[in-house]
């Protein structure tokens, strides 16, 4: 019973004896070592366990023989790898503990060990989640923020400029109304690819809500660069879409703020650029306005209204 039930958990588990001798390997073990049992029984333990840093590639004593000198619970470092008996490498993440009999000495120790990639990737996919919207993909609130701030550092320290777009989906409430929400989170979805497709790679757009998006331009010479990106956006949604069979016109209201003259800090140039973007619908939508009224101002073509 005791050999079924370690053979249906999860984890590897590896028995090791005082000698350092391999005394049981369950299914898992098997797996991930390379080493069938009848073939592992007996072996020293750095023989079928063979562990390395994966930085330096210097062998790492052994986690059991850790726990039989030490009579205590130890783990592996982060950043270990097991390297398999066909050479290749595995991360993983280990616990050893110090088997007792019934006269309390140590008789052994235990190792319990798993494949850390599958760790690795949980973690990377829940700090994407974290960072992203998940129904576009795009930069949430939270990373347009941290690299806005780096952006206004690295604006100030070589004297360039940068822009905080405003960009809010025209009369999309309408849309999503009369078509259904499936149909417009599919527009959502085009809205973001499309302005993406307009930016440079050192740029970010961010859904920042709703039907609502920002978008930062890194380090850019003059405002004539935001007015080019404007109108390449403005024209792009110009034509008319097809979405599940239904024909859509879309268009876009475009606020624009500026490093540094309309701000020096990322909540002044978002609401500079989300005040400019109202003034945009105010002033008949399809439109980009920068958040000084003095300044340029633009629409897209006369066909796209």
């Amino acid at each position: 019973m005791a050999h079924i039930t370690l053979d249906a958990i999860g984890d590897a588990v590896l028995v090791v004896d005082p000698q350092g001798q391999v005394i049981y390997l369950n299914k898992v073990a098997e797996t991930l070592t390379g080493w069938p049992s009848e073939q592992a029984l007996g072996q020293q333990v750095e023989m079928v366990f063979s562990i390395f840093d994966g930085s330096t590639r210097e062998r790492v004593t052994s986690p059991g023989q850790r726990a039989i000198d030490e009579g205590r619970t130890v783990g592996l470092a982060l950043g270990s790898v097991l390297v398999r008996r066909d050479g290749t490498d595995m991360a993983i993440e280990d616990s050893a503990a110090p088997i007792y009999n019934r006269y309390g000495k140590v008789a052994g120790a235990v190792i319990v060990f798993h494949d850390a990639r599958q760790s690795v990737a949980a973690m990377e996919e829940m700090s994407h989640l974290s960072q992203h919207d998940i129904l576009t993909g795009l930069p949430n609130r939270i990373l347009l923020r941290e690299r806005l701030t780096q952006a206004i550092g690295m604006a100030h320290r070589h004297g360039n400029n940068m822009a905080v777009m405003f960009l809010d989906l025209d009369h999309f409430k309408p849309i999503n109304d009369a078509y259904g929400h499936a149909v417009g989170d599919q527009l959502l979805r085009d809205a973001a690819s499309e302005i993406t497709a307009c930016l440079r790679t050192t740029d970010t757009v961010s859904r920042h809500g709703g039907d609502e998006f920002l978008i930062l331009l890194s380090e850019i010479k003059a405002r004539t660069d935001a007015v080019q990106i404007a109108r390449k956006i403005l024209d792009r949604f110009a034509q008319p879409r097809v979405l599940d069979g239904h024909d859509v016109q879309v268009s876009l209201s475009i606020g624009i703020s500026v490093f540094p003259e309309d701000g020096q800090d990322p909540d002044t140039l978002i609401h500079n650029a989300d005040t400019a973007m109202y003034a945009s619908k105010q002033k008949g939508r399809n439109q980009f306005q920068f958040c000084d009224p003095m300044q340029q101002s633009g629409s897209a073509p006369p066909d796209s209204e």
